[in-house]
């Protein structure tokens, strides 16, 4: 219990001395040095130039000095989405190391295909970081499916979550210590740790992108729900003017091909150079501000969408904020815009705030980078280092 007490201060901080560790727990100055000494035997701290040696100290005895040794070992995150998978690679502060983006192509309802695309991301940037297997602590994958505390989830409507994760858990169990999450979920983490979330009690991170899903966030604790579906959005398809829980990404593709009219496509010149794979999100809403008519209906139409989501969040849950997250965050303020006006004038008090995520199309990936680090930082000792396969020094990767 010590050496973890020691080793948690290690974990979050940058260089320390003993005096910083024993106001932080209350340990003797000799049970801390000693401690740290097993630390460094054990790989997970160096000891650095007292602080004489490095001129901070110029009377009396010089203080010794350790920092951790970030790359002891190293975290794994994954956001496998229904299209692609991205893998990162970040050592024990949490910095990322390396990524990797991989297509499913059409084949992502495929379990071996699925499978095969998810373990070849996460071995190629092992490999481009230079970090071997035995060095992962943990692997933290995230799925747009509920999980439980195995990482297993339902079948779901027409088997879609069973397809969603088919065994990842049994999959990535070669990875160190391996968790299999609902993606929604490794956003909120994101978003409470690093992002917009950062100092909100209660806020939900709402994936928006091919189907809305929500992490939740209330009084500061992840709500996951008896199996693991809290913050799935199925009630979407009973609620007024919704109907579904068809994201934003995929209702802008779907309108903008559905108006694609020769009339609408005489609008502009812009529109009418876009081909039916080039029709995004994206693509709709540059037109839109660039005063293409049909494109400007669809964002306002996706701002009523989305005010009426927000607001089911809100009325049940009672979050003071929803943070859209996915790709479409970057571009999403006129439907933000749109979101909040009609909040405002056709719905009653308290409205959440809405706010798009910093953190772009990376949300999912960050997030189950900063669970991983939670693992290790809770009981950093159950952990084994590989010293028989000494990790690269980050100069090394660098």
């Amino acid at each position: 219990m010590n050496a973890e007490a020691v080793l948690r201060y290690a974990l979050s901080h940058e260089v320390f001395n003993a005096s910083g560790v024993i106001e932080a727990t209350g340990l003797t100055r000799s049970t801390v040095i000693g401690l740290c000494d097993d630390l460094i035997e054990l790989g997970w701290i160096n000891r650095l130039d007292d602080a004489r040696a490095a001129g901070e100290y110029r009377k009396g005895r010089p203080a010794r000095r350790f920092e951790l040794r970030a790359a002891a070992g190293f975290l794994v995150g994954v956001d496998a989405g229904e299209h692609s998978a991205t893998a990162m690679v970040a050592d024990l502060r949490g910095r990322a190391l390396g990524r990797v983006r991989r297509s499913f192509g059409n084949a992502g309802l495929d379990p071996v295909i699925r499978l095969s695309v998810m373990t070849d991301a996460v071995d190629s940037v092992l490999s481009d970081c230079g970090v071997p297997r035995a060095a992962v602590l943990a692997t933290v994958v995230g799925i747009p499916a509920p999980t439980d505390t195995e990482g297993r989830s339902p079948i779901g409507h027409d088997g879609y979550w069973a397809k969603m994760n088919p065994n990842v858990s049994v999959a990535f169990s070669g990875y160190g210590r391996v968790v299999v999450e609902n993606d929604a979920n490794l956003a909120a983490v994101a978003e409470q740790s690093i992002g917009a979330g950062q100092g909100t009690p209660s806020f939900a991170a709402l994936l928006s992108g091919e189907r809305f899903g929500a992490g939740l966030i209330i009084d500061g604790a992840l709500i996951h729900g008896r199996h693991g579906g809290a913050g799935e959005m199925r009630a979407l398809e009973v609620v007024d003017g919704v109907g579904s829980a068809v994201g934003l990404a995929a209702l802008a593709r779907d309108w903008a091909t559905a108006a694609r009219t020769p009339d609408t496509m005489a609008a502009t010149s812009g529109s009418a150079r876009l081909s039916p794979a080039e029709v995004t999100a994206e693509a709709v809403l540059t037109l839109a501000a660039e005063g293409h008519a049909p494109s400007i209906d669809i964002v306002e139409r996706l701002g009523d969408r989305l005010a009426r989501v927000c607001f089911v969040l809100a009325s049940m849950l009672d979050v003071e904020r929803v943070i859209l997250v996915g790709a479409i965050a970057d571009a999403a303020g006129p439907i933000i815009d749109k979101a909040t006006a009609v909040l405002k004038r056709d719905f009653y008090a308290p409205i959440p705030e809405i706010l798009p995520s910093t953190l772009g199309a990376d949300a999912v990936v960050l997030g189950a980078i900063q669970r991983g680090l939670a693992m290790v930082q809770s009981a950093p000792l159950s952990f084994v280092l590989a010293v028989s396969h000494p990790a690269p020094s980050i100069s090394e990767i660098a």
